[in-house]
C-alpha cells in the first residue's frame, strides 16, 4: 500500500461529485487567495467527461462557489482528487503507506529473530519487498527465561499485523552454548555460535521451502559484525543471506522499529541467548580458517540435529495494538 486517503464516496455524477468537493474544500476554510488544484482520474470510461474535462469543469464550479480560490498547478494549498470508477471518490488528503510488494510475491526466507531491536526490523524490511518470512528464535533455558520467549512471541504478533501470520520456530540452544564454551577458544565463541545458528536456520529453510536467510546484522555495530566476521559466519550456509540493515546505524534502525511498533517490545529487559556467554575479548576479524578450526572438536552436526529435534513451532494469534 503506497498511500491511503479518507474519501467521500458518491455516485459517478457530476452534481454529486461537485457537492462532495465543495464539502471538503469548505472544511479547509479557504481564505481569499487560497490556491487549489483539481486532479481527476477517470477509470470508468462510460463517464461523460474525460479526466482533463472533469478537472476544468469541477475547478470552474469550485471557483464560482468559493470566489477567493486561485488555481495553481504546483504545490496548491488545497488539492482535490477525484477517482471515477463504478463509484466516485473525492478526497483532499493523501497519507503515505508502508509501500512495498504483497507478502508472498517475493518468495520465502527464514529469519534469525532475537529479542533485540534489529532483527524484527530486518524481517519487516524483507517482508516489505514481498518475502514471506519464517522467523527462527534460539531459546536457551535455563540461561534465558520464559519471559524472554514470550517477548519474541509478542514481536511476531506485532510483525504479523504488517506481514500476515507467521510460524515462529523456537529452537533450543543451551546445549550448543555449553559445548561452545567448553570446546572453543573464548575469542571465537560468538562467531562459532552464529555459524551453528546459520546451519540450523538452513535446515529449517529446507523444511519450509525457503530459498534465503535473513539477519539483522549492521556493519560495524558489534564485534561479530565486522566484514571478516560477517563473511566467516555467512560461509556456514549455502543459502544467500539477506542483510537489509547492513548500511544503517542504530539511530536509523531504532526510528524504524518505533514506526513498525516493535521497539517497546524489543526494549523489555529480558535477555536472549545472543547476550549470554559474550567473550571478554572477541576476535573481531576472524578468518574462515580460524572459524573452521574452532569447530573441529565441536561436533557441529550432532548439535544441529539435537536443536532441530527439540524445535517447537508456534503460531501467535493475538494482535498487539499499535498507537
Amino acid at each position: 500500500m503506497a498511500s491511503w486517503s479518507p474519501a467521500l464516496e458518491v455516485a459517478p455524477d457530476l452534481e454529486e461529485i461537485e457537492a462532495a468537493a465543495r464539502q471538503l474544500v469548505a472544511e479547509r476554510h479557504p481564505s481569499p487567495g487560497t490556491t487549489f488544484k483539481v486532479e481527476s482520474h477517470r477509470r470508468d470510461k462510460s463517464f461523460a467527461l474525460t479526466s482533463p474535462e472533469l478537472d476544468r469543469e469541477l475547478g470552474s464550479r469550485l471557483m464560482v462557489h468559493f470566489p477567493g480560490l486561485v488555481a495553481r498547478m504546483r504545490d496548491p494549498q488545497v488539492h482535490v482528487w477525484v477517482e471515477v470508477r463504478d463509484r466516485a471518490y473525492v478526497y483532499t488528503e493523501v497519507h503515505p503507506g508502508p509501500g512495498g510488494l504483497p507478502v508472498g510475491t517475493g518468495g520465502r526466507a527464514v529469519a534469525l529473530l532475537s529479542g533485540g531491536i534489529d532483527s524484527p526490523v530486518a524481517i519487516w524490511m524483507v517482508a516489505k519487498r514481498g518475502v514471506q518470512v519464517t522467523p527462527v528464535h534460539f531459546h536457551a533455558p535455563p540461561f534465558t527465561s520464559e519471559r524472554s520467549r514470550q517477548k519474541v512471541v509478542r514481536l511476531v504478533e506485532v510483525l504479523a499485523e504488517w506481514c500476515g501470520p507467521m510460524d515462529l520456530w523456537v529452537v533450543p540452544f543451551a546445549h550448543v552454548q555449553r559445548a561452545v564454551r567448553q570446546r572453543v577458544p573464548e575469542p571465537l565463541w560468538t562467531v562459532t555460535m552464529r555459524r551453528v545458528m546459520m546451519r540450523v536456520a538452513e535446515r529449517v529453510a529446507e523444511r519450509v521451502g525457503a530459498s534465503a536467510l535473513v539477519t539483522g546484522e549492521s556493519l560495524g555495530q558489534v564485534a561479530s559484525q565486522t566484514l571478516e566476521a560477517i563473511a566467516a559466519i555467512g560461509l556456514a550456509t549455502r543459502l544467500p543471506v539477506l542483510r537489509p540493515l547492513v548500511g544503517m546505524d542504530k539511530l536509523e534502525i531504532t526510528a524504524l522499529a518505533q514506526r513498525v511498533g516493535t521497539y517497546e517490545v524489543s526494549t523489555q529487559p529480558y535477555e536472549d541467548c545472543c547476550t549470554l556467554f559474550v567473550p571478554r575479548h572477541p576476535r573481531t576479524r576472524p578468518t574462515l580458517q580460524e572459524a573452521e578450526e574452532a569447530e573441529r572438536t565441536l561436533g557441529t552436526q550432532a548439535l544441529v540435529e539435537e536443536a532441530l529435534a527439540g524445535a517447537e513451532v508456534v503460531t501467535p494469534v493475538a494482535a498487539v495494538a499499535r498507537s
